[in-house]
């Protein structure tokens, strides 16, 4: 009985039993536009990648759900993402009960985390910023949709409440059948739906640090520190790659102005690590590109937030172990703090198992279908990193291909949280140790 109390487990079956009850939902004649049941594989797919904030889709959300079943939709990314953000940074917490007080007392006082007793004001924290966001976002959208769109009240509300959502969550919907393309050149609607995405997918720790130290940088932990730092590198230079790979491309940024070029490939940066949102054509990109959203999407954003991907902190963990490699350092070393051997284990672990799991979902695929390699490789790391982004070949994949992608979305959601969370909660030292030998490496 015990272990099927493990959090790792009652992650997965929460977020099953979601995905399940969304299905039933869309399943029903008044979720469809024409008012008839959705194949369940729609179905299924559709709340599975709800459910995981991924927002691949396998038919338009705008035309081929009804309002009640783009209700339940919003409602299902809604749960994936502000369920997975408490459970995660919850569980991230409850790792402390494993250790007894006074190692607890060391590590808070080491590294600055948080400690047992800030669970309520992370659980406070996570709802409050939830809603000021999403409500926040919600009203620029919604003005701006109607006073410069045309749109009428309440389409503006429903579309701003809609994209708002979907942005915090990093979910990647629309209701709009080409995405936010038709607002490519919009600051006021891109620049809003941008902040959402990052602030969501940050993680909540991090936004938890910053609130109770924000006039203090040193005393940041060191996980906020590699994530601001992480992800300020992987903005800069996907926005100054996407400028260089597309600048001419007349698909993508080539017709563009000057100031709209810079606009599109921020969004595409930004959107790229796990929100899944385009303001241009992803199919119409360069393979330069296309390799460059494999690395973003891979990665994705921040721990315990709406991100997915194997996350900034695992990355920033493996290149500070190679540096120090390189370097010949017996520690692994970063603002003045030394990286866990335990974290590190667990950053492997977290590369290595997210690695075969993208290598078995493309060979599978690849089996099933005659699409390019290039095209269902984007598709299985946007899957697996619940990005959502698509060069167009979804909806066409057969239904095992496409269960496929539901696996890699379940799993890249919530697997990479509950291994997280298995591999720490699990640890426990043994009495005794082997002798030490050093095999031949490269």
């Amino acid at each position: 009985m015990k272990s099927l109390l493990h959090p790792g487990r009652v992650v997965s079956l929460v977020f099953l039993f979601a995905i399940l009850c969304g299905t039933a939902l869309l399943s029903l004649p008044a979720a469809q536009a024409q008012g008839e049941s959705a194949p369940w594989i729609t179905a299924f797919f559709t709340a599975v990648s709800a459910v995981s904030v991924t927002g691949l889709v396998v038919v338009d959300t705008g035309t081929y759900w009804s309002t009640f079943g783009q209700v339940v939709i919003m409602l299902l990314f809604q749960l994936g993402g502000f369920g997975m953000m408490t459970l995660a940074t919850l569980l991230g917490l409850l790792v402390n009960r494993s250790f007894h007080l006074r190692t607890k007392l060391i590590a808070q006082a080491e590294s600055h985390v948080l400690g047992l007793g800030d669970i309520t004001s992370v659980a406070k924290l996570v709802l409050v910023v939830t809603l000021v966001m999403e409500l926040a976002v919600m009203l620029l959208l919604t003005l701006r949709l109607h006073l410069t769109y045309g749109l009428a009240w309440g389409d503006a509300a429903w579309s701003g409440l809609f994209h708002a959502v979907s942005a915090f969550n990093n979910a990647g919907f629309s209701i709009h059948g080409d995405g936010l393309v038709r607002y490519a050149t919009d600051a006021l609607v891109l620049t809003p739906v941008m902040s959402a995405i990052v602030i969501g997918g940050i993680g909540f720790p991090v936004l938890y640090d910053l609130r109770s130290k924000w006039t203090d940088p040193r005393h940041w932990s060191l996980h906020t520190k590699l994530t601001l730092s992480g992800t300020a590198v992987l903005l800069g230079g996907g926005f100054l790659a996407v400028l260089l790979f597309e600048w001419s491309n007349p698909g993508t940024l080539g017709p563009m102005a000057w100031a709209d070029k810079m606009l599109s490939a921020a969004f595409v940066s930004v959107s790229a690590r796990t929100a899944g949102f385009n303001a241009i054509d992803i199919g119409a990109l360069t393979h330069e590109s296309w390799a460059l959203h494999y690395f973003l999407m891979f990665i994705g954003g921040g721990s315990a937030g709406t991100a997915g991907g194997v996350k900034v902190g695992t990355v920033a963990i493996l290149a500070l172990m190679v540096i120090a490699e390189i370097r010949g350092r017996p520690d692994v070393e970063v603002f003045g703090r030394r990286v866990g051997s335990s974290a590190q284990r667990q950053a492997i672990t977290v590369l290595v198992l997210g690695s075969a799991l993208v290598v078995l979902g493309t060979l599978v695929i690849l089996r099933d279908t005659d699409f390019p390699t290039d095209e269902v490789i984007f598709e299985v790391i946007s899957a697996f990193g619940t990005v959502g982004l698509s060069t167009g070949i979804t909806a066409d994949l057969p239904e095992t291909s496409q269960l496929m992608l539901t696996l890699l979305m379940y799993v890249g959601r919530v697997g990479t949280i509950t291994l997280a969370a298995s591999l720490a909660l699990g640890e426990h030292r043994m009495p005794y140790r082997y002798p030490e030998e050093h095999p031949i490496v490269g």
